[in-house]
């Protein structure tokens, strides 16, 4: 099946950390906003590391606070086929424009979220590698990494926003 992501990429010229995904999950894409589905800890990582919760704000309110925050968030892949929501089954990747992105603010860093991520954005953007950190998936099917050892991985990216 072939999916075209239909979320527009959060960013704005103060934006100094670059969050990128691989690909929107059938929830996310129902539901029109990043990591919508419940068992994706994202919002919840970045509840506590941002000191607020936005597990309870709606994408607007999720929105407003990351760009307080000076997170951009998109993701790896544009467009491709795949079945479900299950990274393994993705082919025919078209790449998000992250170069167009990049040229919006001032992205000091990129962190990706989960090997997938890495993967494609290798592929498509090897030049860019200097300023990546991949961190571990937050995909409910990441089960092997706990709340608290997610925590520690990603308090680097927040950390590096806060500057």
């Amino acid at each position: 099946m072939q999916s075209v992501t239909p979320l527009a990429p959060i960013c704005d010229p103060d934006c100094r950390i670059l969050i990128l995904g691989s690909h929107p999950s059938v929830i996310s894409k129902e539901m029109g906003f990043y990591y919508a589905n419940p068992h994706n800890r994202f919002w919840r990582v970045m509840s506590t590391l941002l000191g607020e919760d936005l597990t309870v704000m709606d994408s607007s309110g999720k929105t407003e606070a990351l760009l307080r925050h000076h997170v951009a968030l998109s993701d790896v892949v544009g467009s491709c086929t795949l079945v479900g929501s299950q990274d393994a089954t993705i082919r025919d990747v078209i790449p998000t424009d992250v170069r167009a992105l990049l040229a919006t603010a001032p992205i000091e860093r990129i962190f990706l979220n989960g090997k997938t991520a890495y993967r494609y954005f290798a592929k498509w953007f090897e030049d860019l590698l200097p300023m990546v950190t991949v961190l571990p998936s937050t995909s409910p099917a990441n089960a092997q990494w706990s709340m608290d050892a997610l925590l520690a991985a990603w308090s680097e990216a927040i950390a590096f926003s806060a500057k």
